[in-house]
């Protein structure tokens, strides 16, 4: 099955190493087909969940991709306020006009994205995966059977936290992001 280029990068310590260049590796379950591995920042081995305060291979990343503000947000019924209308939220397809990185630090969840053809791709993450989601795709979270994770945001710049639920076509992310996907498709 040859793997569906949308753009999102995934750092994967369940796949025990960062891939330097663009592979056609599969993370998760899909009819559709899988994602690429994260081009790792300074060629670190697998990020560090444990330890995350002080691995150097985070820093090198955030040193790299400019990821200049984080902060840590818990995912289960007793630790985030709203939490019913949160989970709701997050899976409300939705696009965002900045890139999205999430990095797992506990705990387990799906991130869904649309291929080209509009078809859902399913990204199983746990701790330690990070993911970056590029502006303009549409995606949602859901939590899987643990009903728990605990990730770290991490953003360039201040945070933006709008998400615009679908449909959402007319913002020049989504224009951009549509563009890339028709350059890669040729």
């Amino acid at each position: 099955m040859t793997p569906s280029w949308v753009g999102v990068l995934i750092c994967s310590r369940a796949g025990r190493l960062c891939r330097e260049t663009w592979t056609g590796w599969s993370h998760g379950l899909s009819p559709t087909g899988g994602v690429s591995m994260r081009p790792n920042a300074g060629g670190c081995p697998w990020l560090d969940a444990d330890n995350y305060e002080t691995d150097p291979c985070l820093k090198e990343i955030r040193r790299a991709e400019n990821y200049s503000w984080m902060d840590i947000i818990t995912i289960h019924k007793d630790r985030l306020p709203n939490y019913e209308e949160k989970i709701k939220t997050f899976y409300e397809e939705h696009l965002h006009l900045d890139d999205e990185i999430r990095y797992v630090l506990d705990g387990s969840g799906y991130f869904d994205v649309r291929d080209k053809d509009d078809k859902w791709i399913r990204i199983s993450m746990e701790k330690g995966d990070m993911i970056t989601l590029p502006a303009g795709i549409y995606h949602r979270f859901t939590l899987d059977e643990n009903n728990y994770v605990k990730a770290m945001r991490l953003f360039v710049g201040e945070p933006v936290w709008t998400a615009y639920n679908r449909p959402a076509d007319d913002f020049p992310a989504r224009k951009q992001y549509m563009k890339f996907l028709a350059e890669e498709a040729q």
